[in-house]
């Protein structure tokens, strides 16, 4: 298995829960979520729609392909993945306030140019902490509001103009977006700019910290009272591993 082409190895694969645990987080009949082998934050996630009899692998192989193939069940298609991102949401808000008493923003998108084959969607913590963001290219496909990273509001949004806009939008032409991955490094949550990858992860990790004393100061509470602000998920939130890390860790306590 070639590594663009693992994501639709894992699509289509009849029974994800043979996956390992280190990759698979959960699966429907539709969908699949697994956690991001190289993840460019704390917490990211990928949730992959599963090929079915209306529409094969080469359909799902990305959304100008989906929505070529059929606009009304592109649009399913993408409203199922929006709602698997908002469940794996409010399980991360749980993690959050579990391990770090806080929560943060998480951005939920498709990159404009995806580098794997197989429609997938990214569910990403704000703060672009990792160790596995090492480039421009990197920073720059999920910088918000720089234009590589398509939330997928805007996206559900393009269904909701003319024939003539959806087909627009979805042209996604490779030339007008990936120039974006090469423009000048800046902080997306204060704009500053820098000259290269370390300097803007010093920063960014400056920045994490400021945030998590800032959360640290706001919610002084005991467990109990954290427990209750946190926001809806399902009943097995807090009995699975929901970050790559913690994952690991549980894998190798298992081989153990």
């Amino acid at each position: 298995m070639s590594w663009s082409t693992a994501l639709r190895a894992y699509a289509t694969k009849k029974d994800p829960s043979t996956l390992p645990s280190t990759v698979l987080f959960s699966h429907t009949s539709s969908t699949i979520t697994i956690f991001d082998a190289y993840p460019k934050a704390i917490f990211h996630f990928l949730i992959l729609p599963r090929p079915s009899q209306r529409l094969s692998v080469l359909d799902l192989a990305n959304l100008r392909s989906l929505i070529r193939k059929d606009n009304e069940l592109a649009l399913v298609v993408v409203k199922e993945l929006q709602a698997e991102a908002v469940k794996l949401k409010g399980e991360i808000h749980v993690e959050m306030l579990e391990r770090y008493g806080f929560t943060w923003p998480i951005h939920c998108g498709f990159h404009a140019v995806p580098s794997m084959e197989h429609l997938h969607l990214h569910v990403i913590s704000a703060d672009l902490t990792s160790p596995s963001l090492k480039n421009k290219k990197h920073y720059n496909s999920f910088k918000p509001g720089h234009g590589f990273f398509l939330p997928i509001e805007d996206v559900l949004g393009w269904f909701e103009g003319s024939h003539e806009h959806l087909t627009s939008m979805s042209a996604l032409n490779r030339n007008q977006y990936e120039v974006l991955l090469k423009e000048d490094l800046s902080c997306h949550l204060c704009d500053r700019s820098f000259k290269n990858m370390p300097q803007l992860k010093s920063h960014l990790q400056e920045e994490w910290d400021a945030l998590r004393q800032r959360g640290a100061r706001k919610r002084r509470k005991s467990p109990d009272e954290s427990e209750q602000d946190a926001p809806d998920a399902q009943p097995a939130a807090k009995k699975r591993a929901i970050s790559r890390e913690s994952s690991i860790e549980a894998e190798l306590q298992i081989q153990k």
